[in-house]
C-alpha cells in the first residue's frame, strides 16, 4: 500500500498506537514470548517455538496426530490461544497502557517435506531477524538524531551490513554485537527437563522430573544447537 491513497492507515499500526519503544521495545517482546509459552504448554505437540518481532513459528512434532491433524482445527487452536494470552497477560507487561483496541494475528500450517528444508526455515527466520534488525537499529538511531524517517531511509538505502554497523559506531557509539541477544537473534523456545521439588502427603519432600518450557535467545542457524538437541529428532 505504499505510495498509495491507503497510506494513511500505517499510522493505526498496533505499536504506534500503543507506543511500543523504537527499534525494540522489550515488554512488547516478552508478551510475544509469554503467549508463545502459554501455547506450547496447553498444546504438548509443539516442540519448539521461534519467535521476532511480531511473529511466532511454531513447530509440531512430526508424528503429532493432534486434531487428526486437520489445517483448519490446529491453525485455530494456536492462534485463539496465543491471541487470547495476549490480551490476559498485556497488564502484567503494560500495566501503564490500556490496550487500545483488540488484537488479532493470523495463521498458516506448512508442512516441509524433510528436516533440512524445516531447518531452513528456522534459519531464515532467524537470519531475517538479524537483517531487520541491523536495518530498524540504524533507521531510528537517525530518526533520534534528528532526521525524518524519509531522510533516514535515503541515508540507509542501498548499504550492507558492514556499512551500517560502520555507522552505528561511528555516528551514535553503537556496537550492535553489544545489543541485546532477543534483539538480535530472536527467541527460541523449548521444553526441559528440570527437577522439581515438593512435599508429599506424608510430610516428606520429594524430588521428580518434569518438563518445563524456557526461553533462550541463541544460534539456531549452525549445527551446534540441532546435536545439543538431538530430541528434536531433526537431521545434522
Amino acid at each position: 500500500m505504499a505510495k498509495s491513497k491507503f497510506e494513511y492507515v500505517k499510522k493505526f499500526e498496533f505499536s504506534n498506537v500503543h507506543n511500543f519503544k523504537k527499534p525494540n521495545d522489550k515488554n512488547a517482546l516478552d508478551l510475544m514470548n509469554k503467549c508463545a509459552e502459554c501455547v506450547m504448554d496447553n498444546i504438548y505437540d509443539v516442540v519448539l517455538s521461534y519467535g521476532q518481532s511480531d511473529e511466532y513459528s511454531f513447530v509440531l512434532n512430526k508424528a503429532s496426530n493432534l486434531y487428526d491433524r486437520r489445517e483448519s482445527k490446529i491453525v485455530s487452536a494456536i492462534v485463539s490461544l496465543f491471541t487470547s494470552n495476549y490480551v490476559f497477560y498485556w497488564k502484567n507487561f503494560f500495566p501503564d497502557q490500556e490496550l487500545q483496541y483488540p488484537p488479532s494475528f493470523d495463521g498458516r500450517i506448512v508442512q516441509y517435506p524433510s528436516d533440512t528444508n524445516l531447518r531452513d526455515y528456522l534459519s531464515w527466520r532467524q537470519a531475517d531477524c538479524h537483517i531487520n534488525n541491523l536495518y530498524n537499529t540504524c533507521y531510528w538511531a537517525l530518526v533520534h538524531s534528528g532526521k525524518t524517517e524519509t531522510e533516514a531511509e535515503l541515508a540507509l538505502r542501498g548499504t550492507v551490513s558492514s556499512q551500517k554497523n560502520e555507522m552505528l559506531f561511528s555516528q551514535f557509539n553503537i556496537n550492535y554485537s553489544k545489543l541485546p541477544e532477543m534483539f538480535r537473534k530472536g527467541s527460541v523456545l523449548f521444553k526441559e527437563q528440570v527437577d522439581v521439588q515438593g512435599i508429599s502427603s506424608d510430610g516428606t519432600e520429594i524430588k521428580r522430573r518434569k518438563k518445563i518450557t524456557k526461553t533462550y535467545y541463541i544460534d539456531i542457524i549452525s549445527d551446534k544447537f540441532w546435536k545439543e538437541h538431538l530430541e528434536f529428532d531433526i537431521s545434522i
